[in-house]
């Protein structure tokens, strides 16, 4: 395996000029599936490097349940520095696993928030909640349920007709979409791997336009649906049950969002021609993704056979 072990390890780094690249020149939709896949793929991928490097490195330690051929020297060999790597896997690997049970809890405890809120709240779609702080977000379907967009009348009452229509636009655009799926992926890959935290931001906000740009179709004016954004980006706001879901009123770069929607729509293309600036983003974020899967493929079979051997029939 050699040092292609660690590749998977430091090439999410590639993350950090891709993201910006991809959010600037790609379509927010491609940008969003794009950059989530290739967080998923790489924090997977380091996450097996992890492992890899502690069933080799930890082998030889006394008292664990490995079989004694795996501590043999031709194994260890394998992998360099196999002692260091091997021990320091170990917390980093409980890290991971603690870091990412984390957010899965906080992720199910925030829906079931939103879901109490909305115990007697009439409406299928659309609950309007009679609560003196402005929100609105997109409660996704789960369990017999559907998808709801929830809304305040504090946030109702501080929107026109057409920024109002806007506002309803966006949020089922959020449900159409299953953005929050993107979002937790990103989130967890994030937390896998720390060099990933510029893909989840990337695709935090490349998930507002593309449902900004679902909602300015929908409505038929992108000038109201930026109105819409800068007016409700204004509105003071604490933190309800719409934290960690999809919502039109979300922190983030609101300037850029109403830069882009009072600029023409952008070319929605499943593929940027290569020679561009997006397709340089795109491709770069492709390679730099397929290069880990296949070094921590390599890596895998590797040992597989690699131990396979050293095992006692």
């Amino acid at each position: 395996m050699g040092v292609f072990v660690f590749l998977p390890l430091v090439l999410p780094l590639t993350a950090w000029p891709i993201a910006r690249l991809a959010e600037q020149h790609l379509h927010p939709r491609t940008a969003t599936v794009l950059l989530s896949a290739a967080a998923g793929v790489l924090a997977v991928c380091s996450t097996v490097c992890l492992v890899l490097l502690m069933v080799v490195g930890t082998a030889q330690l006394p008292g664990n349940p490995l079989p004694d051929g795996w501590s043999d020297e031709e194994v260890r060999e394998a992998v360099p520095y196999d002692e260091v790597a091997g021990r320091a896997a170990i917390p980093a690997l409980l890290a991971v696993v603690a870091a990412c049970g984390r957010t899965l809890w906080v992720h199910r405890r925030v829906r079931r928030r939103a879901v109490r809120a909305l115990t007697g709240a009439r409406g299928r779609s659309v609950a309007v909640l009679p609560d003196g702080e402005p929100y609105a977000y997109a409660l996704p379907a789960g369990r017999g349920r559907r998808g709801r967009v929830v809304v305040s009348t504090a946030m109702l009452s501080c929107l026109g007709g057409g920024e109002r229509r806007a506002l309803f636009a966006h949020e089922r655009a959020h449900l159409a979409g299953r953005h929050h799926r993107f979002l937790l992926a990103v989130h967890l890959a994030a937390r896998a791997n720390p060099f990933l935290r510029p893909l989840r931001t990337a695709v935090s906000y490349t998930a507002e336009r593309w449902a900004d740009e679902e909602a300015a179709e929908a409505v038929g004016s992108r000038r109201a649906v930026a109105r819409a954004v800068g007016r409700a980006a204004l509105v003071p706001r604490g933190t309800g049950p719409a934290a960690a879901l999809a919502h039109f009123a979300a922190a983030g770069p609101v300037p850029r969002r109403v830069a882009a929607l009072l600029e023409p729509a952008p070319v929605a293309r499943s593929w940027p021609p290569v020679f561009t600036t997006a397709g340089l983003a795109a491709w770069t974020a492709a390679a730099g993704t397929t290069v880990s899967a296949l070094s921590s493929a390599n890596s895998a079979v590797t040992l597989f056979f690699v131990l396979k051997a050293a095992t006692p029939l």
